[in-house]
């Protein structure tokens, strides 16, 4: 059996979903594992997810959702605006699903130590994208963790013997993709399939080796293996949809 190089998209608290994708999938320990970012918020499983990555010492990468998480909880005496800002965002979920409690001070501590990105070599892990305009060492999470339009409508790939995965912008947001399919553009492809999202419900795991995409729907547990080429359409930047801050 080949091993596998297993990218999963935001999982946003839904621990379930992400517990059948791995009992379906079933990795081996000799297959990578990386996740990209917003394991948190929406869902009511935020805190079983983090142990569940942590615990298996999966890799991870940043999202705008830690960040947010962080940025609320940066000092002893919490900005209120800032904070309210984050449980608008989905994080009164997460402090739910930790039973209504600050976050654990190890549980913190690895959201401050994840990384921005991966480099893989043949493919680029980012959690949103990067700035077609900005050489890497001049771009930082505002680019990483954040970006959007301007990374979607680059008209040439950023990285000339490299692919990068995305999460962040769930792929329903382009018009003409349809539900649980991923997005594409100039040398990205786009894997977050709104797994939280009453439109879409699947959480996706694409496997870089195989060029495989696994997915199961968090509403009904459905499971499905479809070959990349079967399922990733490219972005019809004219039919963009302007996202609100609800898909944040």
């Amino acid at each position: 059996m080949s091993k596998k190089r297993l990218v999963i998209g935001d999982v946003h608290g839904h621990y379930t979903a992400l517990s059948e994708l791995f009992h379906n999938i079933a990795p081996s320990q000799e297959d990578e594992i990386y996740f990209l970012g917003d394991l948190i918020d929406r869902g009511s499983q935020s805190a079983e997810v983090v142990n569940f990555v942590m615990e298996n010492n999966y890799n991870c990468i940043l999202g705008n959702h830690e960040i947010m998480l962080l940025d609320a909880l940066a000092t002893d005496k919490i900005n209120p605006q800032v904070f309210q800002g984050w449980l608008q965002n989905g994080g009164n979920a997460t402090i739910a699903s930790y039973g209504h409690k600050m976050l654990p001070p190890d549980h913190l501590a690895w959201f401050k130590s994840l990384p921005l990105y991966f480099d893989l070599g043949d493919y680029w892990l980012v959690h949103a994208g990067v700035d077609p305009y900005l050489p890497i060492e001049e771009q930082s999470s505002t680019q990483f963790c954040w970006i959007r339009r301007s990374f979607h409508d680059s008209k040439q790939p950023y990285f000339s013997d490299k692919t990068i995965i995305i999460g962040h912008t769930i792929t329903f947001t382009f018009k003409g993709i349809k539900s649980g399919q991923l997005a594409c553009g100039e040398g990205w492809i786009g894997i977050d399939t709104g797994v939280y999202h009453h439109e879409q419900g699947w959480l996706t795991a694409l496997d870089l080796n195989e060029l495989m995409v696994y997915q199961v729907n968090s509403f009904g547990k459905n499971f499905r293996k479809i070959p990349l080429e079967q399922t990733v359409m490219n972005v019809n930047k004219s039919c963009y949809i302007k996202l609100t801050h609800s898909y944040l």
